[in-house]
């Protein structure tokens, strides 16, 4: 078989692997990376490097895998824009944790968002109480919406950090 080839179909077969392993694991760990996240990442970035690129270790290879990362990207993104039914499929939807005050007690069990999490992203938002939330929702990057309930009805974003020791995202 011809290496670039070889390379092609390696990359394009893992890029896909990586697409579905976040699918699986949940959009919730796209934004809030503490430092197992991190080292994970390193880790499957260096065990795949293998699996793409095979005996080829030569600057071209390097290249070849990453320019078909990059264009199964670009096409992915084209596609997703192009067409909704296919966009439905590859990204999650939002998901709304709380509406006019009330939790959704199996949305967020589904999701894994624990109750100091909700808290946390209420207090950045300025918003004390469960009550005073209008509309929470879990948006498709992962980040927690608020918008509150009260007379100004303002709307925040909550951009989730790094751990501490690796600074913010922000």
């Amino acid at each position: 078989m011809n290496p670039f080839l070889d390379v092609i179909l390696r990359s394009t077969a893992v890029y896909f692997f990586m697409m579905i392993a976040l699918r699986v694991f949940g959009k919730k760990e796209l934004s809030q990376l503490n430092t197992a996240d991190v080292i994970l990442i390193l880790l499957i970035s260096n065990s795949v490097q293998n699996a793409m690129v095979g005996n080829d270790t030569s600057l071209y290879g390097g290249l070849a895998a990453a320019t078909v990362l990059f264009a199964i990207n670009f096409i992915l993104k084209k596609l997703m824009f192009k067409y909704k039914k296919f966009s439905d499929f590859i990204q999650e939807k939002p998901e709304i944790l709380i509406h006019n005050g009330t939790l959704d007690f199996d949305i967020l069990s589904k999701l894994n968002i624990t109750s100091d999490e909700l808290h946390e992203a209420m207090r950045e938002h300025g918003v004390e109480k469960f009550k005073d939330v209008k509309l929470a929702m879990l948006e498709i990057d992962g980040n927690i919406s608020i918008i509150s309930g009260d007379k100004n009805l303002r709307q925040t974003h909550h951009k989730r950090k790094i751990h501490k020791t690796l600074g913010s995202l922000n």
